[in-house]
Order: structure tokens, then sequence, then C-alpha cells
């Protein structure tokens, strides 16, 4: 699940990288709307987690 909430980040954020390159207004406003889609999955992913991110980080400076 942490592979797949990774990825989903990642794309948003060349999603959004791309966007902000491109010189086409259809690539410009096409690519910020799959950017949400990729932050809206990316979420879901992270509400499904029996932990929440704040759990997660409170487990990693108890190992720590």
């Amino acid at each position: 699940m942490k592979r797949e909430l990774r990825e989903f980040r990642r794309l948003e954020r060349v999603c959004l990288e791309q966007a902000a390159l491109s010189t086409l207004d259809r690539v410009r406003s096409g690519l910020p709307k799959v950017a949400d889609d990729c932050r809206a999955a990316a979420e879901a992913i992270e509400a499904q987690s029996p932990r929440g991110a704040f759990a997660e980080a409170v487990q990693a400076l108890k190992v720590a």
C-alpha cells in the first residue's frame, strides 16, 4: 500500500511540474486535474490505512 501511495504522490508532483513547464493551454489546464485525481487517490489510500500518518510518525520516533 505504501508503494501505491508513493507512486500517486510522485505522479501528482510530476503532473504539476509538467503543467508549469508546458506551453500548450490544454496541457496546462488538464494536468492539474490529473494531479488532483492523484492527490485524491493518495488521500483515499491514507484513509484506508489502519494507522494514520501521525501514528506512523510516532512509531518511527519510538523505533529511533
